[in-house]
């Protein structure tokens, strides 16, 4: 009797020791694999290489400046980048040309002719002066030509109105060639500015 009683329990052990080799196996084959996270590697922005205009420390003439700025895949983009450049102003000893309050609103380009719709602060920040406005206005369109070679002149607006002047002295009424005579190379023993926030020609 006792004989028959040992050899039940040593079959229930069996059983679930049977029971839970069955239910692990179970388990692990349902478990729900892990998901292996790739990293990929962020590729390096491609840059591009554009001339800026600026007016030398004595604010009397074009000096060029080289600027790397992200690349664009649509070309209206590059101008707006290329704009924008121009008014954070140099990275040099020169003299910024465009006040750097002003905001460029829209561009349009329509063939060779570039318009350019800027914030009313192109004006009322303007310190004024016959070469201060010669140097943004040439700067300007300048930079433009030297980038987009298609592009001959520019159309500049205030608040999207044609103005005679900025200040009186240069008319940007009717578009503006392009006209590289204003600029040469920049010296290298031209002396520092201390002053970047300076706009050059404030004489007249």
């Amino acid at each position: 009797m006792k004989l028959n009683r040992l050899l039940w329990i040593l079959i229930i052990l069996a059983l679930v020791v049977f029971g839970v080799l069955i239910g692990r196996r179970y388990m692990t084959a349902n478990r729900a694999p892990v998901a292996v996270q790739v990293v990929t590697p962020e590729e390096p922005k491609v840059q591009r290489e554009v001339i800026l205009y600026f007016a030398s420390s004595e604010g009397n003439f074009l000096v060029p400046e080289t600027r790397d700025i992200d690349d664009c895949p649509e070309e209206e983009t590059c101008l707006r980048q290329t704009v924008q450049a121009l008014i954070q102003g140099p990275q040099t000893p020169s003299l910024p040309i465009l006040p750097s309050q002003t905001v460029l609103r829209s561009i349009h380009v329509d063939g060779a002719l570039a318009t350019l719709d800027f914030s009313r602060d192109l004006i009322s920040s303007h310190p004024g002066g016959s070469l201060s406005e010669l140097m943004t206005v040439y700067g300007l369109v300048d930079t433009l030509a030297a980038n987009f070679p298609y592009i001959r002149q520019v159309q500049i607006l205030v608040e999207g109105e044609k103005r005679e002047s900025i200040k009186g002295h240069v008319g940007i009424a009717d578009p503006v060639t392009a006209d590289f005579s204003y600029s040469r190379e920049p010296s290298p023993e031209e002396p520092p500015v201390t002053d970047m926030t300076t706009t050059p020609g404030g004489r007249d």
